[in-house]
């Protein structure tokens, strides 16, 4: 036996001297092991030039508008080379917070009422320092609204107020009730289908400067929120245009996408612990309109709305208030020109539902098959007229 392991520890050592000794030597010094490395970086830029690299795929009703945006923003016309590391979308989606700087922005915040008794926080970038629009009354005033359970503190939400100072803008961040700390006054949070609050939100700041140019964008469901606003109010709004990220545009594909098993895992799952966390703390305000303890049990974001968001506002079922949220069909109800940024194989809103909006005579569709946050590299000069 001491033999036979004296042998097995001999016939190791062997092993693996001549091992590291083909790595180093025969495996790279022969050439063969270079030429795999060459051969198959070769196979993949082919595969990267031909099927990740691409245009944005460019849908406007109208010349005109077409024109505009190829000339202002010539990004939308230009090949979009993701990150060759990390093209893929949820792999950019989980790594982006770890690897985005947040830019240090520095708020002023205002609590506003609502007629509900409610109230709700806006945190304002005044941007007092502003070299293109010295007089605050007519310096053009940028309304975000962040995604879900997002608030003004997101990465993604400074970075677009950073590149928009750099532009002379004043941006107004909406954070939604009850997800930016402070303390819910009524029994009621929001949902994207209801416009109320993002009604009070744009009267109240088109009336502090009635005489500044007034946009705004929204990211995921704060694009949705925006698009549905539109929709209902049409070219009544005070609102010049306006853009949208990455907006699940048919709310029943988006939350069958989601519950794909990987993306549940990734995604749906986090997101329905964040809607439980942000009414965890409030739900005394619901107990006599809402079975709390079910709606901590809900394993996904579709479960959640059907047991809270849906019965907070007063849908019958959870397939009306999809039906509702869904901005698709309001669409062609909007009267401003709006610039709309999808990304093909973004799993918050399935490409298939990106091919239906071919019709409307205002509006922009941009597509890409990359993840819309690494989009935002709006070619313009600052104080460019935007």
């Amino acid at each position: 036996m001491q033999s036979l392991a004296m042998d097995l520890r001999v016939l190791s050592r062997e092993l693996a001297l001549y091992l590291e000794h083909q790595v180093r030597v025969g495996f790279f010094g022969s050439g063969m092991g270079l030429s795999l490395i060459l051969g198959f970086s070769v196979a993949y830029a082919c595969y990267y030039l031909s099927s990740i690299a691409k245009k944005p795929q460019l849908v406007t009703g109208g010349e005109s508008f077409s024109r505009f945006l190829q000339d202002h923003c010539p990004v939308v016309t230009e090949t979009y080379y993701p990150t060759v590391w990390c093209w893929e979308s949820r792999g950019q989606t989980l790594l982006r917070p770890f690897i985005t700087a947040k830019p240090l922005v520095q708020y002023r915040n205002e609590l506003i009422k609502t007629a509900d008794g409610g109230q709700i926080s806006l945190d304002w970038s005044d941007n007092n320092n502003s070299s293109c629009y010295t007089d605050a009354n007519t310096r053009p005033t940028i309304l975000l609204l962040p995604g879900l359970t997002g608030t003004s503190k997101e990465s993604y939400i400074l970075h677009m107020i950073q590149l928009s100072e750099e532009l002379g803008y004043r941006c107004v961040v909406f954070n939604n009730r009850g997800v930016a700390g402070e303390n819910l006054l009524t029994p009621r949070t929001y949902c994207c289908a209801n416009t109320e609050d993002l009604e009070t939100v744009i009267h109240h700041v088109h009336s502090l400067y009635p005489l500044a140019p007034f946009l705004a964008a929204g990211v995921s469901m704060g694009g949705m929120l925006l698009l549905n606003y539109l929709g209902k109010i049409g070219s009544k709004t005070p609102l010049m245009a306006a853009a949208t990220f990455s907006v699940g545009w048919n709310t029943f594909a988006c939350s069958e996408s989601l519950e794909k098993p990987l993306n549940w895992l990734l995604f749906n799952y986090y997101l329905t612990t964040c809607l439980q966390s942000s009414v965890k703390k409030h739900q005394h305000m619901f107990v006599k309109q809402i079975d709390m303890d079910q709606v901590m049990k809900a394993k996904s974001i579709r479960e959640f709305d059907k047991r809270f968001t849906s019965v907070m506002f007063g849908y019958r079922t959870i397939d009306d208030y999809y039906t509702d949220a869904s901005p698709n069909r309001r669409l062609k109800s909007v009267g401003i020109p709006v610039l709309c940024l999808n990304a093909a194989d973004d799993v918050f809103s399935p490409s298939h539902e990106l091919r239906t909006f071919h019709d409307n005579e205002t509006h922009l569709l941009l597509a890409a098959p990359v993840y819309f946050k690494r989009m935002m590299s709006i070619q313009e000069a600052p104080c460019g007229v935007g």
